[in-house]
């Protein structure tokens, strides 16, 4: 606080103190608080040695008796008060930060307030995104009858920069074995991780799974029980060099919910987080209408929560993009389950 340095003891109401001298915030001037005087003092500046709490500046009148300075107590105070101890927040020898832990805005605050502007972290993860299709055009192109628009390429690519991902490079290729080789050959000698949308499926136009094999990447896992996104690939190699091949379905809500659920987690491991920051953010919320889940499969619903409560947001079909824009947060349904309205139920937040 901007105040005057003092002695409790002496600082009751009515006392009035002759002010010795003045310590501003900056390098210590190495004052010394004798009986009977109150020092001006500055918020962040170090206490005068013999003071042991500052008094507010609102809290006592300034006089001047024969040119000097006195304050008059209109308040008392206690021993300690307004004033920071070294220590009380971080120790010599404290561990303030542990190995996997996000260096957040705040994290990186604590770090520069010890002096440590440099720290070793995991390298970087650099990721392809892939989209396959000869129905799609990209941005600004003219659309042909049967075509539409990439959306998946700038939906991912926004995904992996909100995780903090810099390294992102996007690129498409054709419904043409030879093409989806050829490309993925490329991108394989060049990145970590190829994250694929569309093109996982069983359709005769589905190259994606044929090429792999022919790289000699047979996947790993294909198709998930969840909806939407049944049919997700994944597919690695540790030699010659580590690669993570991830496919996700070609409809955009498809993508993001199999990113959110498989690809964000895997990703952040990659990266070296901890375990505490690889599970979903999650939160309780009231159900502001009934919803059912008849099928098979656990289904997640798009929705919006706001203050408290969750509303399921426009269509919930995999192609349905303009619902998804409007969503916040993911509800978990299991198979041959209902919601009704005023239920309290757990919501992923995205």
């Amino acid at each position: 606080m901007d105040g005057y340095a003092v002695r409790a003891d002496e600082a009751g109401v009515g006392s009035v103190l002759k002010v010795s001298g003045e310590q501003p915030a900056g390098l210590d001037r190495g004052l010394l608080l004798e009986r009977g005087c109150a020092i001006r003092i500055f918020t962040g500046a170090p206490i005068p040695a013999g003071a042991d709490a500052v008094i507010m500046q609102e809290d006592v009148s300034l006089m001047n008796e024969g040119g000097k300075k006195q304050i008059l107590c209109n308040e008392s105070v206690q021993v300690g008060e307004n004033i920071r101890r070294a220590g009380a927040d971080l120790c010599v020898g404290q561990r303030i930060l542990n190995r996997g832990q996000r260096l957040t805005p705040a994290r990186l605050g604590l770090l520069a307030s010890q002096g440590l502007y440099e720290v070793e972290t995991y390298a970087d993860v650099a990721v392809a995104v892939l989209t396959t299709g000869d129905e799609l055009a990209s941005a600004g192109a003219r659309l042909e009858p049967g075509q539409i628009y990439d959306s998946n390429g700038t939906l991912l690519a926004a995904l992996l920069s909100e995780m903090g991902i810099q390294k992102v490079s996007c690129f498409h290729c054709g419904d043409s074995l030879t093409e989806a080789l050829s490309v993925l050959t490329d991108l394989a000698q060049r990145f970590d991780v190829i994250l694929i949308a569309g093109g996982v499926s069983v359709g005769d136009h589905d190259q994606v799974k044929p090429a792999l094999a022919a790289m000699g990447l047979s996947p790993d896992l294909w198709r998930v029980k969840v909806k939407p996104g049944k049919p997700f690939l994944f597919a690695h190699r540790d030699q010659p060099a580590p690669l993570r091949v991830f496919g996700l379905p070609g409809n955009p809500v498809s993508a993001f919910v199999t990113f959110h659920v498989f690809v964000r987690p895997a990703l952040l491991k990659q990266m070296g987080a901890g375990d505490a920051d690889l599970a979903p953010t999650v939160s309780l919320a009231v159900m502001e209408s009934d919803v059912s889940n008849s099928g098979d499969r656990p289904h997640y619903l798009r929705g919006r929560m706001a203050n408290g409560k969750f509303s399921p947001s426009g269509l919930q079909q995999s192609h349905a993009i303009l619902g998804l824009s409007q969503s916040n947060a993911l509800l978990r349904m299991e198979p041959d389950s209902e919601c009704k309205t005023g239920e309290t139920v757990q919501v992923i937040l995205v």
